[in-house]
């Protein structure tokens, strides 16, 4: 694939992202975090695929690079806000 078509991918993923998070209501943005963490897992795996099919572009490698970085950022912080919102349900007797 070349450059053209790579950059394709990211504006569209970039594009679609901002949209998706864009349209969820403050009120259920925590509560949909945990849903998010599938989509933000399969857009890392996506990633992954981008930099072992990029051969020899160096800027596929850089974007796909900084794809999996934040990619791996989101489901990490995801999972982190999740956990946090249903300790917040849990009783505190023991």
């Amino acid at each position: 694939m070349n450059f053209l078509t790579y950059a394709f991918i990211f504006l569209l993923a970039m594009f679609l992202g901002v949209e998706l998070i864009r349209k969820v209501p403050a009120q259920l943005h925590t509560p949909l975090m945990s849903g998010s963490n599938a989509i933000s897992g399969i857009s890392l795996i996506g990633a992954m695929v981008v930099v072992a099919t990029a051969g020899g572009s160096r800027i596929a490698l850089l974007l796909g690079g900084l794809a999996v970085g934040f990619a791996a950022i989101n489901v990490v912080g995801g999972y982190v806000v999740t956990d946090r919102m249903l300790a917040m349900f849990k009783s505190s007797k023991p």
